[in-house]
């Protein structure tokens, strides 16, 4: 394969596998191919069977979202990462954190890190496919579940002072109703308590005599 061909192949996608360009090709020509693009500074290795094109052959720029997804399936982004996008915490998230229901993993990348944290199928719910920027996509949990998914994560994150320690904003974003199919839906006691307390959060917001 020439690298022309696989600008025209790949480059339209924020990373691609080894595999997405080894078809009708030979496979272990593929990865010295890759391994010589690299070596160039054409392509940027993110795990092992993971690269994306390097300025100034990139016709996007890779969105870490998009990455989190393709670089361990199934999986979606979650917890801080996407409370932060719905602006519900304040804070910059400086690593990407994701869901997964397969084994928990750290990857180290020179686009950044990637953290996937493990839970049980049934859990493994509350996601939508977000437009994250022009041609890229990404399964984001929503407002509700992401921060379920942080709480049922965090040793005594049901506390109501754990979760006024997030210093959550933008509360109306939360639905009451939504909270709590999710609760019901886990069977997890531990988060049947923390949306009492978040519910208690979210009248105080809104000024609801309690």
């Amino acid at each position: 394969m020439k690298f022309e061909d696989m600008l025209k192949k790949a480059g339209d996608v924020p990373c691609f596998s080894t595999r997405f360009l080894a078809a009708g090709e030979i496979l272990p020509q593929i990865r010295l191919q890759l391994a010589r693009w690299v070596k160039d500074g054409r392509l940027i290795k993110l795990h092992k069977g993971f690269y994306t094109l390097a300025e100034p052959y990139r016709k996007i720029k890779p969105e870490l979202f998009s990455i989190a997804n393709l670089l361990k399936s199934p999986s979606y982004v979650s917890l801080q990462s996407a409370l932060s996008r719905h602006g519900l915490i304040p804070e910059f998230v400086p690593v990407t954190t994701s869901i997964t229901n397969t084994r928990p993993q750290v990857i180290e990348t020179p686009l950044g890190r990637f953290e996937y944290r493990h839970v049980n199928k049934n859990l493994f719910c509350g996601y939508q496919l977000l437009e994250i920027s022009d041609k890229q996509q990404a399964f984001v949990a929503t407002a509700e579940k992401a921060l379920l998914d942080l709480v049922y994560l965090t040793p005594g994150g049901e506390r109501e002072e754990f979760l006024k320690e997030l210093r959550l904003q933008n509360l109306d974003k939360l639905s009451k109703d939504i909270l709590r199919q999710y609760a019901q839906k886990s069977d997890s006691p531990k988060l049947r308590r923390a949306v009492n307390n978040i519910e208690t959060i979210i009248n105080e917001g809104e000024g609801v005599e309690l």
